[in-house]
């Protein structure tokens, strides 16, 4: 195999086809770059080069193996380039994993900074729920949870990007449509639509403290697996819910949401990541999420 070191003394040699003027540009002396070109055409067998005392010319297997050797070059360069890039957090994947209401609320800004900022960055972005987002981040399937909780501990570490809190949901015909701000117990005996704890334990026990802090228990009659397929049944006149303000700010027709007398406030919206050792392009996008929520630019160098 021809090792860079080697490509770099031959293709001095090619393009000076002159030992001194070629030694003076590597800034070496001849003998050692006339005994390395005798010992890379020994190691590929065949002559490279035609010598004599005024001229030095190439060969036609030297012509083509003079290509070869720049492409090998380029490529060893580009490759450190690369690394260093890499280093920097300039470029590289970043794997992004983020629940249904953030691809409404700050999700998109910060992806826009984080482009505008690293073009040169691959993103692999796909939807998740908080309880499997933590999982993810522990088996390294992710670099970015974007979720609804605040995790502390020695493995993770959360950067708060906003509270939310509970609006009940309801058909739009539902009786208490017209209403303004709505106790939560008037909707006691009602069907609900729930989200089963395996799908989101954390987001689930929301429901339910909230739900008790009212005086009573739910009636959990139809069950959904995100926050829009729990809308959506709503939407069918098959009960109500609870669920975040933010993820019906922008619903189509077919269901009414209401504000609770008794406000249930929500976890955080949160940037999870891993927290040992530093990942610049982790980093980087921490500092888009900091700079979305306070509307600055974020640094270069973060």
């Amino acid at each position: 195999m021809v090792e860079v070191r080697q490509a770099r003394y031959f293709i001095a040699v090619a393009e000076e086809l002159n030992f001194s003027r070629a030694a003076a540009r590597l800034s070496m002396s001849q003998p050692p770059l006339s005994q390395a070109i005798l010992q890379l055409e020994r190691q590929l067998g065949t002559t490279l080069l035609t010598r004599s005392s005024r001229t030095v010319l190439l060969t036609d297997a030297g012509q083509v193996f003079l290509d070869h050797c720049r492409q090998l070059v380029g490529a060893s360069e580009r490759a450190r380039e690369v690394a260093a890039l890499a280093n920097g957090g300039l470029t590289g994947t970043l794997r992004i994993g983020a629940v249904t209401s953030a691809f409404e609320e700050v999700l998109p800004g910060i992806l826009q900074r984080f482009r505008a900022s690293r073009p040169l960055v691959e993103l692999h972005v796909r939807e998740i729920d908080s309880h499997h987002g933590q999982d993810a981040l522990d088996r390294r399937e992710l670099d970015v949870a974007v979720i609804r909780q605040a995790v502390t501990g020695r493995r993770l570490r959360s950067v708060p990007l906003r509270r939310d809190h509970f609006v009940v949901a309801m058909p739009e015909g539902h009786r208490l449509a017209g209403e303004g701000a709505i106790g939560l117990a008037e909707f006691r005996d009602e069907p609900w639509v729930w989200l089963p704890r395996h799908i989101s334990p954390d987001y689930h026990d929301e429901l339910v403290a909230a739900c008790r802090q009212a005086g009573f228990s739910p009636e959990a009659q139809h069950y959904a697996n995100s926050i829009n397929s729990q809308l959506a049944m709503v939407r069918c006149g098959l009960g109500v819910t609870l669920v975040p303000e933010s993820s019906v700010l922008h619903q189509p027709r077919g269901l009414v949401w209401r504000e609770l007398r008794r406000r249930v406030d929500l976890v955080e919206l949160s940037v999870v990541v891993r927290a040992e050792g530093q990942e610049p392009l982790v980093d980087h996008f921490i500092a888009c999420s900091e700079a979305e929520k306070t509307g600055s630019t974020p640094s270069d160098t973060d």
